[in-house]
């Protein structure tokens, strides 16, 4: 009489099968980061050029209307989104420790735009700076201070940059780097020997140069 065995047959790895996703979801995300991180790049260096804030001063007993750009209140948004442009190209163009260093930078560089705009966005102390311009008088202060949604249209732009390093630090050590499949891997590349005729003494005279057997 026969014996059935209640070993169950093995069964193939689970982890390739969660690996498949991972990587589907990891080359998604190159794509949404780069959108991310142009748009919102884009939205911060275009917002940061409109009018902040708005006020009058008194110059010679008349009221006198003054406005601040996002550059006259602080040029931080501005200058950051540039390092988060630079950084998301740099991203691929790195592998390793250093992809996650360029990652963080981008990070940062999109959280510290936006927390600028945030902080700066009352725009008193450039209305200030440019009644006393206007005026001549270092004394003058803006006066019927009004704010536009810009700054935080700016901060919203900085967001995106975040969310584009997120990406990155989350799935940037699945994603390629600029020029990969021209990389050479160090290995020796095999030499086509040059082809010799038999009936031409200069053509054994060079095979012979290049430690060939011209016989062969």
């Amino acid at each position: 009489m026969g014996y059935v065995s209640a070993v169950p047959p093995p069964q193939p790895p689970v982890e390739n099968a969660a690996e498949v996703p991972d990587s589907r979801s990891g080359r998604r995300s190159v794509a949404v980061a780069l959108l991310l991180g142009t748009l919102g790049a884009t939205v911060v260096l275009l917002a940061s050029g409109r009018v902040w804030a708005r006020g009058t001063t008194a110059l010679g007993g008349d009221p006198l209307a003054l406005t601040a750009d996002g550059r006259a209140v602080t040029g931080l948004p501005a200058a950051l989104a540039i390092v988060g442009l630079a950084a998301l190209v740099a991203v691929f163009a790195v592998r390793g420790k250093s992809r996650l260093l360029v990652s963080g930078l981008l990070a940062l560089s999109g959280l510290g735009a936006a927390l600028s705009a945030l902080f700066a966005a009352d725009g008193r102390r450039a209305l200030d700076a440019e009644a006393a311009r206007t005026t001549a008088d270092t004394a003058a202060h803006v006066a019927g201070l009004t704010q536009t949604p810009w700054p935080y249209v700016t901060a919203a732009g900085a967001a995106l940059i975040l969310a584009a390093g997120l990406l990155a630090l989350r799935f940037g050590r699945s994603w390629p780097a600029m020029g990969g499949r021209y990389e050479r891997d160090g290995t020796p590349r095999p030499r086509k020997a040059a082809a010799v005729d038999p009936d031409r003494p200069e053509d054994l005279w060079k095979a012979l140069d290049r430690g060939e057997d011209p016989t062969r």
